[in-house]
């Protein structure tokens, strides 16, 4: 996952406003985390610096890499020790890079203000120390909050039982300080989370069990009940979970969750893999939360797959800052989709890109349309290299 630099400070880290944001300066540099783990090399994962100034001789170019000192990480999501949460301090300094390791249990935290464009390890939060003072294993999302400490959510046990997962707080020098959620108060599964500090509500996601994810995908799994299909709701910033919503099998393995950006919104999405669907969460009148299926995908009838028809396979998804448009990748199908969601129970699909996926040109995985006809996608080609895989 990107993480991007260029964000100018007054009162303190970030913008007052996401609008105030949108005309900042853009950005110059981005850091990605590039996994080896799982691909049969013995290499750490590494982060990459990215040039994205177009007037640089490096322009879309890796500048620098900062390879981790250990084995077997898988480096997923990463967040920012400060942020516009802290707006408002003066104190806060967005300077330290959160990186927590989905299969090891480690954190790491990286500097990028000595230099931005080759960051440093500033410390390693080790896997013995999360488990000893929360139980909490495999970290995944990881956002600041105002206090200054940092929450990151833990999608199980040292043993890879969902039961065990929760959210972790570390506190501003990345010291173990325990759980956020109140005692009793965890969810069935974990993954991401999101929180609305005006609607004193946070909500978060739930994929599925370590001790099945960590072994591949396997669909007997989600019968046996292995993985989630359930939002759900805390106060906050108590950690009270106030409400479980079932998503049936509309909303299996939601992932990615995300608010609108006005922060008087009571509305969000949460990308719901398997099924493929862009469900909406709100407030209702009485002051509890719902959900509908706001954007569904198809699956499509193909050839040579060990299917008879392919699902989309939602992963990750953005809203722009003026929560004009909505973009979400298919992993599978490998296109990249914009809805204009000004009417966010009525999402309208604005564009759609290839750029990857399984039934690209050359595949030999082809969809089936409707009049019978073979069908592959067509995938650009960027400064003579093909794009390989699907977007994630």
């Amino acid at each position: 996952m990107g993480t991007e630099t260029g964000c100018c400070t007054t009162a303190g880290p970030g913008y007052g406003t996401p609008l105030e944001a949108m005309s900042g300066p853009r950005e110059a540099l981005i850091y990605v985390t590039c996994v080896y783990t799982g691909t049969g090399r013995e290499k750490p994962d590494f982060l990459a610096t990215v040039d994205v100034d177009p007037n640089s001789p490096t322009y879309s170019k890796v500048i620098h890499r900062l390879p981790v000192p250990y084995l077997g990480d898988e480096l997923h999501h990463s967040g920012w020790n400060a942020c516009c949460s802290c707006h408002g301090d003066p104190a806060a300094d967005r300077r330290f890079l959160i990186l927590p390791s989905l299969v090891s249990g480690r954190i790491y935290v990286v500097d990028t203000q000595k230099n931005a464009k080759a960051p440093s390890l500033h410390k390693v939060v080790q896997p013995v120390d999360i488990i000893k003072k929360t139980g909490l294993a495999y970290p995944h999302t990881s956002h600041c909050l105002a206090s200054g400490d940092i929450m990151v959510s833990c999608l199980g046990d040292k043993d890879g039982n969902a039961e065990g997962n929760g959210f972790l707080l570390l506190d501003s020098e990345f010291n173990v300080k325990g759980r956020w959620e109140k005692p009793g108060h965890s969810p069935l599964f974990g993954y991401d989370f999101w929180y609305q500090p005006r609607h004193k509500t946070m909500i978060s996601s739930s994929w599925g069990a370590p001790a099945a994810f960590t072994k591949g995908f396997n669909l007997q799994h989600v019968t046996d009940g292995l993985y989630g299909r359930h939002l759900y709701v805390y106060s906050w910033p108590d950690g009270e979970l106030k409400q479980t919503l079932d998503l049936g099998d509309t909303g299996l393995i939601p992932l990615e969750i995300r608010f609108l950006h006005d922060p008087s919104k009571d509305t969000g999405y949460v990308g719901c893999a398997l099924t493929t669907n862009m469900v909406r969460f709100f407030k209702t009148p009485d002051g509890s939360w719902s959900h509908e299926v706001a954007i569904s995908v198809k699956p499509l009838k193909v050839q040579n797959w060990i299917l008879p028809e392919m699902p989309g396979l939602i992963t990750d998804f953005l809203i722009s800052l003026d929560d004009r448009f909505l973009y979400f990748v298919n992993w599978l199908h490998g296109d990249v989709r914009q809805y204009n969601i000004e009417y966010p129970k009525n999402p309208v699909l604005a564009g759609q890109v290839w750029v990857g996926g399984l039934i690209q040109n050359g595949s030999p995985v082809a969809a089936v349309t409707e009049d019978g006809k073979m069908w592959q996608s067509n995938v650009p080609e960027i400064q003579g290299h093909r794009l390989r895989g699907g977007p994630r």
